[in-house]
């Protein structure tokens, strides 16, 4: 009980000095990353920038301490930050008293709706983002990444918050306009980067690019007469305070109004989070636990709200980067946000010193280590299918909002699983006679079998989707094997039956019955067992028989059979088969 309350105490003892090492390091880069991002998703939200700071403050302790993911780390995001401006500048003006009030409002009730979620465990939801959905969205995520930070990289005047493929519209459009001295700050801050991170593995290798970019910003914004003739933008000075405490509307008229808003933000949070935190998962190995990410986020919100934060869920930038700069436990997250709490006090001012274009380049090693290479190629040899699924997710996350990507990867994953259940292999057996103990196998084409008795294995379960599969094929059996009035089916494949399966089963039972032949089963499971007992089956089921072992069935049928029709076979495929009778 105590660890349900307190799940950060599940991993308390790993924090130990190596790790605590690598957390400290992970959190500082964190804390830097998140310098410009919190200030222009502030101002895509219509916020004051402050508050996208705020917003990886409070929030992303709470979702640390709280979640299940050890590299997660939350805070503001584009895309809440967008669906925030696009819903509450409906009702307020953007960054005025009343819109923030309302945009903290929201806040506090998209975190009640995620941890109402969490608590009346709907996590389960998330076990329908296959593995092959999380790969697609990652790569497609890391494009998006990079195609967010080329007009820093090179100091293009693209307009914020375009989509990808605007971004490359307008890159080719202005390729003119490139500055040079900007270019070069990002190149030598991404091969620094490259060069830190595979010859100099003990040190941080994103603080050395960050240093080394920094230090020939000032050197050429020194040479070449200031930023207005280089183009070396930086971060700037920021506001050294503190988050300020705050309290939600809860007046009845704005619950409602910003009831829409939250649905959307919740279920986008909620999708952003879990698939971030799966996506990092597949490479660090980690077990997620949807319910308790559920929990973690929707706590994460309540307490940000009364902090001056705004809906905040998992970073995609910061989650990549708290993994590449090897943090080992959710203890970077925590250590991140007080790294950015000091940074405010005590050195803000020196952030004037961090060009957009090394963030960029940085970024952009973030981006390329997020792309799983060797999944894409696999998935990409292995199936058809799996792959199409992935290049679908991939295409939508460039061209759609995020969490509706991944919806797009989720209902063409189901739809290619609902296309392959609806169509459950079935086979025709026969005992081999090669075998000393005759087991049953394929049948072959032309291979002899019982002319009373057909055995059939269904490899899939009996459900709506299937029955017009299963129905199909028991009348190829009565049209072209009317002999055949017992049917044998071996069902320790089949997972369950739904009420139209049972329904096709008794009404197949029913129709054999009358032609004096039986149904039964061997290895039925218990749903399934459970399912054909229900009395409204009984009529037309009868009494379902199912044998533990297959050489019980067999006896059992085998001495129920016609003698007269046994007396004239030749097959004789069965031990238990009678003699034949003497010449």
């Amino acid at each position: 009980m105590i660890l349900r309350l307190f799940p950060f105490l599940r991993w308390r003892s790993q924090v130990t000095g190596p790790n605590l090492r690598a957390d400290l390091i992970a959190g500082v880069i964190g804390a830097f990353i998140v310098l410009p991002q919190g200030v222009a998703f502030a101002t895509l939200a219509g916020m004051p920038p402050q508050y996208g700071l705020y917003a990886a403050m409070v929030p992303a302790v709470i979702a640390a301490l709280w979640g299940s993911s050890f590299h997660l780390v939350s805070g503001p995001t584009n895309a809440i930050s967008l669906v925030v401006f696009a819903t509450v500048s409906q009702l307020a003006e953007p960054g005025s008293e009343r819109y923030i009030s309302e945009v903290l409002t929201l806040a506090f009730m998209v975190g009640v709706m995620q941890l109402a979620m969490g608590l009346f465990r709907l996590g389960t939801l998330v076990n329908f983002i296959s593995h092959t959905v999380v790969v697609g969205f990652t790569a497609g995520a890391a494009l998006l990444i990079m195609a967010s930070q080329v007009r820093n990289f090179f100091g293009l005047p693209i307009p914020r918050g375009v989509s990808f493929f605007e971004t490359l519209h307008q890159f080719w459009l202005l390729a003119g306009q490139t500055r040079p001295l900007v270019v070069a700050v990002g190149v030598v801050t991404l091969l620094t980067g490259i060069v830190a991170r595979r010859w100099i593995p003990k040190l941080p290798y994103m603080i050395v690019a960050m240093v080394a970019g920094s230090l020939l910003g000032v050197v050429l914004n020194a040479e070449w007469g200031g930023v207005a003739e280089t183009g070396i933008k930086t971060v700037g000075a920021l506001s050294g305070s503190l988050p300020e405490l705050s309290k939600p509307d809860f007046r009845l008229e704005t619950l409602r109004l910003l009831l829409g808003a939250a649905v959307a933000v919740t279920v986008l949070g909620l999708t952003e989070a879990v698939s971030i935190a799966r996506s990092i998962a597949t490479k660090s190995g980690q077990r997620i636990d949807g319910n308790q990410e559920f929990i973690g986020q929707g706590l994460s919100n309540i307490v940000g709200s009364f902090f001056s934060a705004y809906p905040s869920s998992g970073s995609f930038n910061r989650s990549g980067v708290n993994y590449e700069a090897g943090a080992r436990t959710p203890l970077a997250a925590v250590i991140s946000a007080g790294a950015l709490i000091l940074i405010l006090m005590l050195v803000a001012p020196l952030a004037a010193y961090l060009p957009r274009a090394a963030m960029a380049g940085i970024l952009f090693l973030v981006a390329w280590g997020l792309i799983d290479f060797h999944h894409i190629a696999e998935i990409w040899k292995v199936s058809r299918s799996e792959a199409a699924v992935l290049a679908v997710t991939f295409v939508a996350t460039l061209v759609l909002h995020l969490e509706f990507a991944v919806l797009v990867g989720i209902i063409l994953s189901l739809v290619l699983y609902l296309s392959r259940t609806a169509r459950p292999g079935i086979r025709s057996l026969v005992p081999n006679p090669e075998h000393p103990e005759r087991r049953l196998t394929e049948r072959a084409p032309g291979a002899p079998e019982c002319p009373q008795l057909k055995i059939l294995r269904v490899d899939g379960s009996i459900y709506f989707g299937a029955v017009s599969h299963v129905a199909e094929y028991f009348h190829h059996l009565a049209e072209h094997s009317p002999g055949q009035k017992h049917l044998l089916l071996i069902s320790n494949h089949i997972n369950f039956v739904d009420v139209a399966g049972a329904d096709l089963l008794a009404t197949e039972a029913a129709r054999r019955r009358k032609l004096g032949g039986s149904l039964c089963f061997q290895a039925l499971r218990g749903d399934a067992q459970e399912t054909l007992a229900n009395p409204v089956y009984a009529p037309r089921l009868g009494p379902v028989v199912n044998f533990p072992r297959k050489s019980l069935a067999i006896g059992a049928l085998v001495n129920g059979l016609d003698p007269s029709v046994c007396a004239g076979c030749k097959a004789r495929i069965f031990r238990e088969c009678p003699a034949p009778p003497a010449a």
